[in-house]
């Protein structure tokens, strides 16, 4: 099942609407899609390395333009739309302790959790809306913060494509695994730390 997953991926990778459905994506996960962008953005520089750069834009910008559809959706709708969200992801009982603090440091949070952790960005741009962080300040550390995420893994795909397809193909069980205890350890280290 894994296998054909990734099958899937890449063949839709190569797809002429690909970038599309990338932009869509990254919008999406930005204020309340569950599924990161690297998912789609990661098999697309493997399926053509030459575009690397350009997949990377794509998920900048759209990611940047959802998260402040989040920041409003934050700000404006709280309780009737951002409230379930967080909610969903385990984090309305902290969140109130967390709004409190949230601004000293919303910058330096937009700009690690955004772009370094595995805390979903949508919680971060709504979390930014409805605590009231200035919105240039949260647009500004989000274009940086998804930049140096979206970049960074566009260039390691770029740099290493060849042999990150052959290691990932040849292992991909093995792959998969240890992506997934990544993940569940970061979301439980920032659980933590929340």
């Amino acid at each position: 099942m894994l296998r054909a997953t990734y099958g899937w991926t890449i063949r839709l990778a190569s797809h002429p609407k690909a970038t599309h459905a990338l932009g869509a994506v990254s919008f999406a996960e930005s204020s309340f899609f569950p599924i990161p962008p690297d998912a789609l953005l990661i098999p697309m520089v493997i399926a053509e390395r030459q575009r690397a750069w350009w997949l990377a834009f794509v998920c900048t910008v759209m990611s940047v333009l959802g998260g402040i559809l989040g920041y409003m959706i934050g700000a404006l709708f709280f309780e009737e739309l951002a409230q379930p969200v967080l909610a969903f992801y385990g984090y309305d009982d902290e969140f109130s302790a967390f709004a409190e603090t949230y601004n000293d440091w919303g910058v330096w949070i937009v700009l690690i959790a955004g772009g370094l952790t595995p805390l979903p960005f949508k919680v971060v741009t709504l979390a930014s809306g409805a605590t009231g962080l200035n919105i240039i300040a949260f647009v500004l550390s989000s274009v940086a913060a998804r930049a140096m995420r979206f970049y960074t893994v566009a260039g390691l795909i770029y740099w290493f494509g060849p042999t990150v397809r052959h290691f990932i193909e040849t292992r991909l069980v093995l792959v998969f695994t240890l992506g997934l205890v990544v993940l569940i350890g970061g979301v439980i280290a920032v659980r933590v730390l929340l």
